[in-house]
């Protein structure tokens, strides 16, 4: 269960193909072999409203949050964390060199008894395999 949230600034808009950057993402997070296909989620959220550092309109900013099912080790869970970091570094590489960008990235596990879902993806993925 691999919720992707990534909140950007909106003067990234004419910068950033989302569709791209989440395959990217998904890519990266299968190459894990931590995740199933059928759990993982992106979002993303443009926000309009924001103040960066000395409030030139040209900053931006690019934040990720992960929110992860409970049970992975601490190793496991700190791969995955440096691995898509550096997926998300990579793709906003050609940004970053020719205007202020912060890049920012966490990793969240949800606590196991206060995290409620129900999901029938995974199903649906097997039945197109077959």
């Amino acid at each position: 269960m691999p919720h992707f949230i990534i909140e950007y600034s909106s003067n990234l808009d004419d910068e950033i193909k989302m569709q791209g950057l989440m395959s990217t993402l998904q890519d990266t997070a299968l190459e894990t072999g931590v995740f199933p296909l059928g759990g993982i989620r992106f979002r993303a959220v443009r926000c309009d409203t924001y103040l960066i550092a000395d409030g030139d309109p040209e900053n931006a900013f690019v934040h990720m949050t992960l929110k992860l099912g409970h049970g992975r080790d601490k190793a496991t869970r700190m791969e995955v964390a440096e691995k898509l970091f550096e997926s998300l570094k990579k793709y906003f590489e050609p940004i970053f060199v020719r205007r202020p960008l912060g890049l920012s990235f966490e990793l969240v596990e949800l606590e196991k008894d206060l995290s409620f879902k129900e999901n029938n993806i995974h199903k649906y993925i097997r039945q197109k395999q077959n």
